[in-house]
């Protein structure tokens, strides 16, 4: 059996860095890159990026709704990318931000975190916004096949800020409870070893705002903000403090937007930014 996934997310970051890279076809960047504006150009874009992306970084983010939009042709290119992102040793996290109840939920986690599935990815996002506890299907299926889930805690979009940083009782926000919840069902983790079940945080997102905490046990924090959003390598530590070792970085259209040609060029610059950044 393989490592569960926390532990595999914490030998990438030491070995290869927190870059994580979005495969985000929309449509502005397909016209951009000169590919063609439907599932070919999206399967193509995607094959690109991994390709750019195996053996430099290691995790990749494809954000599945610009495959769905394509219907099934684009959920037949979706599935070639996340076999080829798996087969580069890539870790890959499907962008999905799904979120239900009961047997709702566990289809969506089956389809996504099932080994062998034609979706199969190694973590998924997830909204807890009906309740963290309507995802314990998915962590106990992420269990079972060593995959991981990044749970939404704390999102940088502005619209978000007054539900997640709402106070329940004892005057805890909704984004620290969360994170929480989240910290419970990780404490099954071996001594020592770094929970599975992740949360979003995003990069320019104020801790103190938000109510958020240092949580034990360790475990991984996707961060999205870094790159176009405005937050850059050198801030990681600064905005993360004692858990910004755990932190996974992902930029779209910063690295995206250099194309085909580029690309690698451009995630091997980002990342050595990244790796100058001390570690705690």
């Amino acid at each position: 059996m393989s490592a569960r996934f926390g532990e595999r997310v914490r030998h990438a970051l030491r070995e290869r860095g927190p870059l994580c890279v979005g495969i985000d076809p929309h449509i502005a960047l397909l016209d951009a890159w000169g590919v063609s504006l439907d599932a070919d150009g999206a399967r193509e874009f995607g094959l690109r990026t991994v390709e750019a992306a195996a053996g430099r970084i290691g995790f990749v983010k494809p954000q599945v709704s610009f495959f769905e939009r394509f219907g099934s042709a684009g959920i037949a290119a979706l599935e070639d990318v996340l076999v080829a992102a798996r087969a580069s040793d890539l870790i890959v996290i499907a962008d999905a931000k799904r979120g239900d109840i009961g047997s709702t939920m566990d289809a969506y986690a089956a389809a996504w975190l099932t080994p062998g599935s034609p979706l199969e990815a190694d973590a998924m996002t997830v909204s807890p916004y009906l309740g963290v506890g309507a995802l314990d299907g998915a962590f106990a299926l992420a269990e079972r096949a060593h995959k991981g889930l990044f749970v939404l805690a704390a999102t940088s979009n502005p619209e978000a800020a007054q539900l997640q940083r709402a106070l329940g009782d004892g005057g805890e926000s909704v984004s620290r409870r969360v994170v929480a919840e989240v910290s419970e069902r990780n404490r099954g983790a071996d001594a020592g070893e770094w929970g599975s079940f992740g949360v979003v945080i995003g990069a320019t997102v104020s801790w103190h705002a938000a109510g958020l905490a240092a949580f034990t046990p360790a475990a991984p924090i996707l961060a999205p903000g870094f790159g176009a959003q405005g937050a850059e390598p050198a801030d990681l530590r600064r905005r993360f403090g004692s858990m910004s070792d755990c932190v996974i970085a992902s930029e779209s259209r910063s690295i995206l937007s250099a194309g085909p040609d580029g690309l690698a060029a451009a995630i091997d610059a980002r990342n050595a930014q990244y790796l100058e950044v001390p570690r705690g």
